[in-house]
């Protein structure tokens, strides 16, 4: 007989009743090579004869178990024909389908394409939407009390194969696939949901309802299982945060408070720290920078970070998405703790001369980060601590203010300020002149320029003074009377200017607004004339050499003892001429023109006139200096010292900032005026005639033994990585990392090494996995060093700096510490890494022609090359140094999995991708593994800790249809 179609065929089976093995026989002969079972819909066929009547058919069932066991039909098609079915009121009918979906449920798998994975995967969804219309129709049925104990019965059978169907991660996580893939399918998961909802409440709380709700809570919980993180709640210091704030408050008080918050975020997300000891942890941090900091503008810094800029920084922390806790009661939970720190609040307590506790918990809860009745209750306990702690009161602190209310009370008045110096200056240059000199008084300048810079202002407040500045080049018509007034305001705010630029850095004064060609004269004079520490500058620039008319009347007037005339004086132009003229008057004192009295004569004259001229006069000089041998510098140092003894006290501190580099370099001293504090903190750190790697390898081992990095030793590490270069830096914490051999000593060091790396994250970074890492990868004789722990630990640090700079190196501009070093230019990376820059375009035409295209999409191994990546399929950029040695490293990484050989390298490249797993955001999309080669994906699961759902949903882009492809293809082969 010819058989003309399978059902004929399944038909022909049952009035012969043949057997199952039979059948399957015949089957074969009947339908000879060419179509597969599934392209017959062999199971679907089934199903529909063995459902005709009101109880299944037992025969043709049979062979559909024995298609099922002898993999004749996929899962995937069992599943869909099961999910058409829908006359629950068939009660055998169902019993036996479920009984069908027992035979395979909690062990599905795949190894076919990734096409039939994905199939697979919405197979899944299809049966799961059956079971959940199923369950509803049962506790529908409960309702009626002729069905109820039937109705029960059927319930807990279907509620039973939902369990354990959902009991699998890994059938979890093809159904997390399918729900990208079809987003429909999945709204129909959630109103079958609702629904079930409102049935349940039939069952009042019968054993029944809790295994409903269960699987209920089971399926919710899909979209969401890449983000579950446990909190880390063994530890309670935190070196790394407590370092970053420490790097924050004594290098970059200017810098925005949104790159730190981020920094910050980043690591309380990669070591999970619970909310409230991250907040503790800040603040242990602010209080032991009060302590250790130099007295000074250090200390006023300081007091402005903690009081000012901290509190913003914590209202910016407390925008980012908490769960269900309340921000404001973690930060009442660290102060709590905070409170038991009674030695290091009393010694704060001690240094600022006032109860810093108070002050602080008062201005928190003026940003909304407290209540009222927390910050009185912590207040109280703190009043309460300090009746017993010794007394601070001593008779010679008795009178001096303390700085936290002094910096608090500076803020509104730096508002103010701004405001007065926006007024017309023309109208009343006295006036203003009464301001500055308020300011420059004690010090003002420096508390009103510590609450600038710790709340963002210091710039405006800077642009003001340089117009200021300008403004006094103004003389057409001016009187004798108002002559004085400009040459003031002339000199307060040149003076101002150099001082916060020697303070806060040179870039807080440069403007990117100035209309072309008109730079203002003080931005033109710090860039070309004003000395700094590191910065070069040549005495024979043109801008030292205007008009010579100009230079001869200048030295003739300074040669000459009478009074200088103030009235339609270009103070500008005599700044810019000063350098010329000490030319002039040096070589006439070195050829015996002018007697050593005359010269005594002359300097008194320069700093009799306006202090600015003699400021720029020492500026010239210094860069003079380095010019000559050392038997011809005699003559300048005399000069400069005689210009150096200043008569006011700002003066001093900005000469003395200009010939620190020089009078080092000459090992020259001159006795500056002393104001009774460290005019510059932090000079000169290095100990004389030691090596540099010795000191580097000293201070990391004393921070690695104290367990935290103190400003000091910032500073240190800071000038070595500007001597030594961001290479001879990383590599040799590198192998201080490597020699660790204790456990918890290697996490330390890996804590607090990503925080040193901070000082310049981007730069190290690139070096770390661009450079070093290569390099102990490829060479076999380097890979005992990676033997755990220290490999271990490197790994998690190379991971932590990568993922740091990724997310912040196309936001953050380089701060001008680093700005300073040598910036590695993107041709290096080009030369060093020689990615095939063809191949990303030559994939993108592939893909994006038809993104669904079965046979491209459909084997990931024929068609696609073995470095293809989702970061090319998102068309990142692989021009940016950062982007280019990530896609390397992660070839590398694929091919040491690939390779025939395995060893510690191997076991590295593990622990590196374990660590990214645990430091990822859910959704890895714009993380660094959109850098892996999705042919690494099967190579990883592999890897015994690596094979399990989770880990592959976790690094695939299941955003792209080609990644849920590859996930599908790796979790169904599990």
């Amino acid at each position: 007989m010819k058989v003309v179609n399978l059902k004929q065929a399944i038909l022909q089976a049952w009035k012969e009743r043949w057997s199952d093995y039979q059948w399957a026989i015949n089957m074969k002969r009947f339908f000879p090579r060419g179509a597969t079972w599934d392209i017959l819909n062999l199971a679907e066929a089934l199903l529909e004869q063995a459902m005709i009547g009101p109880s299944p058919n037992p025969l043709i069932l049979s062979y559909l178990k024995y298609a099922i066991s002898s993999q004749m039909v996929s899962y995937s098609t069992v599943l869909m024909a099961i999910s058409k079915f829908d006359d629950f009121s068939r009660d055998l009918c169902v019993q036996s389908l479920l009984e069908i979906m027992d035979m395979f449920c909690d062990r599905l798998s795949c190894h076919g394409k990734a096409e039939e994975c994905i199939s697979l995967c919405r197979a899944l969804l299809s049966a799961l939407t059956w079971l959940l219309r199923c369950a509803t129709f049962y506790a529908e049925k409960v309702k009626d009390p002729l069905e109820q104990a039937a109705a029960e019965n059927q319930l807990k059978m279907c509620l039973e194969r939902l369990e354990k169907v959902l009991s699998s991660t890994k059938n979890r996580a093809l159904i997390h696939i399918a729900k990208l893939e079809e987003t429909s399918s999945w709204s129909t998961v959630e109103q079958s949901l609702v629904k079930l909802g409102e049935n349940l409440n039939n069952l009042g709380s019968s054993p029944l309802r809790s295994q409903a709700d269960d699987c209920v809570s089971l399926i919710k919980s899909i979209p969401t299982m890449l983000s579950v993180h446990s909190e880390q709640l063994n530890k309670t210091g935190f070196p790394t945060v407590h370092a970053v704030v420490l790097l924050e408050g004594t290098m970059n008080l200017t810098g925005e408070t949104q790159p730190l918050v981020e920094q910050l975020m980043m690591v309380k997300r990669m070591q999970r720290i619970p909310s409230p000891l991250f907040v503790l942890e800040i603040w242990k941090a602010c209080f032991v920078g009060l302590i250790e900091c130099p007295e000074g503008t250090e200390e006023l810094k300081w007091t402005a970070f903690t009081f000012l800029k901290m509190p913003q920084v914590l209202v910016k922390l407390k925008k980012y998405p908490q769960g269900d806790k309340d921000f404001t009661e973690d930060v009442n939970c660290a102060f709590e703790f905070l409170l038991k720190l009674t030695p290091l609040l009393d010694k704060a307590d001690q240094r600022c001369n006032c109860n810093c506790m108070s002050l602080l918990l008062q201005e928190c809860s003026k940003q909304g980060l407290l209540s009222e009745a927390n910050m009185n209750n912590l207040i109280d306990k703190r009043a309460a601590d300090k009746e017993n702690s010794p007394s601070l009161k001593s008779a010679e602190n008795a009178n001096i203010q303390p700085n936290p209310g002094l910096i608090l009370r500076a803020e509104p008045t730096v508002t103010n300020i701004l405001k007065t110096m926006d007024a017309d200056h023309s109208k009343s240059p006295e006036g203003l002149l009464g301001v500055l000199g308020h300011m420059l008084s004690g010090k003002s300048l420096d508390l009103l320029l510590a609450a600038a810079a710790a709340t963002g202002k210091l710039k405006s407040f800077a642009r003001k003074f340089v117009k200021l500045n300008e403004f006094t080049k103004q003389i057409t018509g001016e009187i004798s009377k108002s002559g004085p007034v400009r040459a003031l305001l002339f000199d307060i705010s040149f003076l101002m200017l150099c001082h916060v630029a020697q303070t806060y850095g040179s870039e807080v004064i440069l403007s990117d607004s100035n209309p072309p060609g008109e730079v203002p004269f003080f931005e033109t004079w710090m860039l070309t004339c004003m000395p700094e520490e590191g910065k070069i500058l040549n005495p024979d620039h043109p801008c030292f050499r205007p008009d010579s008319t100009k230079v001869e009347s200048l030295v003739a007037l300074l040669n000459n003892s009478s009074e200088m005339k103030l009235v339609q004086m270009k103070w500008h132009e005599v700044c810019l001429s000063i350098s010329a003229a000490i030319l002039e008057i040096l070589n006439a004192w070195e050829n015996g023109v002018l007697s050593t009295e005359s010269i005594q004569k002359i300097t008194e004259n320069i700093k009799g006139k306006v202090c600015s001229m003699a400021v720029c006069a020492v500026a010239w000089l210094v860069a003079h200096v380095r010019m000559l041998g050392l038997d011809e510098r005699e003559k300048s140092l005399q000069m400069i010292r005689q210009l150096a003894t200043p008569l006011v006290v700002i003066m001093s501190s900005i000469l003395e900032h200009m010939c620190a580099d020089v009078l080092q370099q000459t090992a020259t001293q001159i006795k500056f005026p002393s104001t009774g504090m460290d005019t510059i903190p932090y000079w000169n750190l290095l100990p004389p005639k030691k090596p540099i790697k010795e000191v580097l390898t000293s201070v990391f081992t004393k921070v690695l033994e104290k367990g935290w990095v103190d400003s000091r030793s910032i500073h240190i590490f800071d000038t070595l990585l500007h001597m030594g270069g961001v290479y001879w830096f990383c590599n040799n914490l590198v192998k201080e990392l490597l020699k660790e051999t204790r456990k918890e000593h290697t996490l330390r060091a890996v804590e607090l090494l990503y925080a040193i790396f901070c000082l310049d994250m981007h730069q190290l970074t690139l070096t770390l996995l661009g450079h070093i890492l290569p390099n102990l990868l490829t060479d076999s004789s380097k890979w005992h060093t990676l033997m755990d722990p220290p490999g271990k630990a490197l790994a998690k640090l190379s991971v932590w700096c990568a993922l740091s700079s990724y997310s912040s190196h196309s936001k953050v501009q380089a701060s001008a510490r680093q700005k300073k070093r040598h910036r590695e230019d993107i041709e290096d990376y080009i030369s060093l890494f020689p990615l095939d820059d063809t191949q990303p375009s030559k994939l993108m035409r592939l893909l994006s022609s038809n993104e669904e295209d079965s046979n491209i999409l459909s084997s990931p191994n024929r068609s696609m090359s073995s470095s293809l990546s989702a970061s090319q399929l998102h068309t990142v950029s692989m021009r940016d140094p950062l982007n280019r040695v990530l896609a390397n490293l992660f070839l590398l990484i694929s091919s040491i999995l690939g390779a025939k050989t395995a060893g510690t390298h191997t076991q590295f490249v593990q622990w590196f991708m374990e660590e990214c797993v645990e430091c990822l955001e859910q959704g890895s999309r714009g993380s660094i593994l959109q850098f892996m080669p999705f042919t690494m994906v099967s190579e990883l699961v592999k890897v015994s800790t690596m094979s399990s759902p989770k880990i592959v949903l976790a690094i695939t882009d299941l955003s792209l249809p080609l990644g849920r492809r590859v996930a599908a293809k790796a979790i169904a082969a599990l």
